[in-house]
């Protein structure tokens, strides 16, 4: 599992320690595509009335795998 955390450290997805709401994977997802966090949050939560349930198993397993920011 570090080296699928060191992966996606090294393209840019990592949790950022300011600007967390819950677990800081929108505002990582955002900053990774250019986005503010709260772009990301609605985009996210948009995605979820479209698709309902699939982002309540996507999000906490991008909670285990994004790493902090150091």
């Amino acid at each position: 599992m570090s080296q699928i955390k060191t992966s996606f450290a090294n393209q840019g997805l990592v949790r950022p320690r300011q600007g967390r709401v819950l677990g800081g994977v929108c505002a990582g997802l955002g900053r990774r595509f250019g986005l503010s966090p709260w772009t990301a949050r609605l985009l996210f939560v948009v995605i979820l009335m479209l698709l309902p349930g699939s982002q309540l198993i996507i999000y906490p397993v991008l909670w285990i795998l994004m790493p902090s920011e150091a």
